[in-house]
């Protein structure tokens, strides 16, 4: 009876950490450097700072983005088919911050549109097993509407 007890008391504090941690297992989620911090997928969406949103409408809009064939021909291109993994480029840290993808957009939020052709804010290329076109554009997007860094401390 005691075991089951003990079990049984267990159980809540592991869907409190699942939940606090926003997963079950450790996985990688894309990201990307953006300057002193980085910019990261959130994987639930309460850990989300900033969101974004895709449509199919070009008029709807407020940043368009164009999947080019080449990374030279990219602002921001993304190749991951080698095995190599710099440590430390995507550690979360107080200075991430996270992005979520929701269906329907804020009046503040960036509406991101994909095409292969016309005009572009951005333009990226992505040859990637962990990052898809979307997750590209909405880190891109997101790291460069970022609010400015605050200042630590006031100068005299």
């Amino acid at each position: 009876m005691l075991r089951f007890k003990i079990l049984a008391s267990t159980i809540p504090l592991a869907i409190a950490a699942f939940l606090a941690r926003g997963e079950l297992f450790a996985s990688v989620r894309p990201c990307i450097a953006a300057g002193d911090s980085t910019v990261q997928l959130a994987s639930m969406p309460w850990q989300a700072q900033s969101h974004v949103s895709f449509t199919d409408d070009p008029d709807r809009a407020t940043v368009r983005v164009q999947i080019v064939d080449n990374a030279e021909s990219a602002d921001f291109a993304v190749i991951d088919d080698e095995d190599t993994d710099e440590p430390g480029v995507c550690a979360t840290n107080a200075a991430t911050r996270f992005v979520g993808i929701t269906a329907s957009a804020a009046s503040t939020d960036p509406i991101i549109y994909l095409s292969e052709s016309g005009e572009a804010d951005y333009r990226i290329f992505v040859r990637s097993r962990s990052f898809t076109v979307r997750d590209a554009a909405a880190l891109i997007v997101a790291a460069r509407n970022a609010p400015p860094a605050r200042m630590a401390a006031a100068s005299f």
